[in-house]
């Protein structure tokens, strides 16, 4: 059995919002926004999922993003702390953010670049963007994979199977705005050493004697059938459960639990879009935010990590029980240490449909990497009330048929 290691060092109480290195890897810079000019007209080049290239929209160069030899930093929680400073950092090329006020999101803005709705709710955005500092900066991005075309049809198949969606629904969704956007995620590992107690439950079988009513006919005197009640004793096999104090040990190694560093996006829906394909992040590139807009995160490091405890410690009394044994188990005390443990901030892809129905906002979200389409919509009141109906119907016309034919062969 491993010894414990020693409890996790807190971060200071006034650090959560500490800064980070810009992207170039000098700690405390504000970078000067990166921009990509089409060396053919000027214009400014945007990514274009499909062809993994910086496009131009207006006269179509290309210019191709190679995949990178290296691989995405992880970074030491240990180190990160100590090292914390008041330096400001912002990721190069979106220097400035705004908040939407209807549904709290924070938007990354390109530089020289301004939005007037947020992909979330639709909603306007007003037009008071403050400095993006004091960031942890991504080390790693997922890349969009599924193209707008691509999404637009995703989208509309998702809302074609829709069986007791609104019968207008479809055109009035086509109206909405699908935007591209990075939302934040954090990943963590750790080291986990856990001591439980509790109590084995093994299944033993025993024969059990016991009593009930029963019921038998007597003829009386007038030929009559009188029911009458007695006790009669029976026997039967039960299975019980003989308890055992246990105690113990688990180590494991969680490798990348994913986090959602926001609240823009519901968390079912988030799951839903699950799974993602981490192994394929890439180190971090600007090139890669082109075009799209980038979310910044709302849920700290610290907050993000106590999620991502609660997600461990599920898994952690899955071993506790699988370590224990035995038909039953039951857990009394988990205790957990945490070492070794890293993170690293990255932006993962998805597409976002808000539209209205009725003044009601609805939205619908691709993941896109994968083309999986989530959301909500309204349900329609008649729709399935007329299908009621019809089966009613159909059922109603079924029973007059087979007495009909009843009738006729008597």
């Amino acid at each position: 059995m491993s010894s414990a290691p020693p409890p996790i060092p807190l971060p200071p109480a006034d650090a959560e919002a500490t800064p980070d290195e810009s992207a170039d890897g000098t700690k405390g810079a504000s970078p000067t926004g990166r921009k990509f000019p089409c060396p053919g007209c000027g214009a400014k080049l945007d990514f274009e999922p499909s062809q993994r290239a910086l496009k131009c929209p207006y006269c179509g160069y290309a210019e191709k993003i190679d995949p990178s030899s290296a691989e995405v930093r992880e970074r030491d929680w240990e180190e990160y702390w100590r090292n914390a400073s008041s330096r400001g950092a912002t990721i190069a090329g979106r220097s400035s953010e705004v908040h939407c006020k209807a549904c709290a999101a924070v938007v990354l803005l390109e530089d020289k670049v301004a939005i007037d709705r947020c992909p979330y709710c639709g909603n306007d955005l007003e037009n008071k963007p403050v400095s993006a500092q004091n960031m942890i900066l991504p080390e790693g991005v997922l890349p969009f994979k599924v193209d707008h075309k691509s999404a637009v049809a995703a989208f509309n198949a998702w809302i074609a199977g829709r069986w007791f969606a609104p019968g207008d629904l479809k055109q009035l969704a086509n109206l909405g705005r699908m935007a591209g956007i990075y939302v934040p995620f954090w990943t963590f590992d750790s080291m986990t050493y856990t001591h439980y107690t509790g109590q084995r439950g093994d299944n033993y079988q025993e024969t059990e004697t016991y009593t009930e009513p029963e019921t038998y006919f007597e003829t009386n005197a007038q030929g009559q059938q009188v029911a009458h009640t007695r006790m009669v004793t029976k026997t039967r096999i039960v299975t019980k459960i003989r308890w055992w104090p246990v105690s113990g040990n688990v180590e494991h190694f969680f490798d990348d639990v994913l986090v959602y560093a926001s609240k823009s996006i519901p968390g079912d829906l988030i799951e839903q879009l699950s799974p993602w394909d981490l192994p394929q992040v890439e180190p971090f590139r600007s090139e890669f935010l082109a075009g799209f807009q980038t979310e910044r995160y709302t849920v700290g490091l610290k907050e993000g990590f106590g999620v991502a405890q609660g997600i461990m410690d599920g898994a952690i009394r899955g071993l506790c029980c699988r370590d224990i044994g035995g038909d039953h188990q039951q857990l009394h005390t988990v205790n957990t240490q945490h070492t070794a443990i890293t993170f690293k901030h990255i932006l993962q892809p998805v597409w976002l449909a808000p539209y209205r129905y009725r003044d009601k906002t609805y939205r619908i979200v691709v993941n896109a990497r994968t083309g999986e389409v989530v959301g909500t919509r309204p349900y329609s009141f008649w729709k399935p009330i007329l299908i009621v109906l019809a089966i009613l119907a159909v059922g109603g016309a079924i029973a007059g048929i087979v007495a009909l034919v009843g009738a006729i062969t008597h």
